[in-house]
């Protein structure tokens, strides 16, 4: 039986009952992945549900089951996520935050937040089409985070300090500026 306490605090809950489910059995039920998916990004889940069931499996749980089951399979973390992203057709940010919460030793988030904080250095990794390129950029971003903090010994709290971190310095700008947008931002939503 579920304990909904835990999902109120839903990264916990992944790192701590997902990862252990996956190491498990190689797979995990749908109610699973997609607390992966909402937990990267939650306007995401209709979309990767859709890949999903493009993939002619009866149901998403079955789809769900297949993906992971060739995921694990996978000999190493280079074929992981080049499951995800060659066979799967997900995106780099949202198979990296997958691969992080079944792998969170060899993997870490893809985000715009830390590229900022990386001297936006890796903003064009998921832009990549060729998979090697985007593996060997994934793997110069990867070093990148271990390297940026490095008194925090553990990949996954590396990647959270340097959100953290973009967090509050985002913050601290917006509240400077009293929350106004620059004039050339508003004029491009106008």
């Amino acid at each position: 039986m579920l304990d909904y306490l835990q999902l109120y605090h839903l990264e916990a809950y992944l790192f701590s009952e997902v990862t252990k489910r996956f190491r498990a059995t190689g797979t995990l039920s749908a109610f699973d992945f997609f607390c992966i998916v909402i937990w990267k990004a939650n306007r995401s889940k209709s979309k990767v549900a859709s890949r999903l069931k493009e993939k002619g499996h009866a149901t998403l749980e079955a789809s769900v089951d297949a993906l992971l089951r060739s995921v694990s399979a996978a000999s190493d973390p280079r074929a992981q996520l080049k499951v995800l992203i060659v066979y799967w057709g997900f995106r780099l940010p949202m198979a990296s935050a997958i691969l992080t919460v079944l792998y969170p030793d060899e993997f870490t988030v893809y985000d715009v937040r830390v590229c900022d904080l990386l001297d936006k250095k890796f903003k064009d990794a998921q832009y990549k089409t060729q998979f090697e390129a985007l593996w060997a950029r994934y793997l110069e971003y990867l070093a990148a985070v271990r390297d940026a903090v490095p008194d925090l010994p553990i990949l996954r709290d590396k990647d959270r300090y340097l959100w953290g971190k973009s967090f509050a310095q985002q913050l601290e700008k917006d509240i400077a500026a009293g929350f106004q947008k620059p004039a050339e931002e508003e004029e491009l939503e106008a």
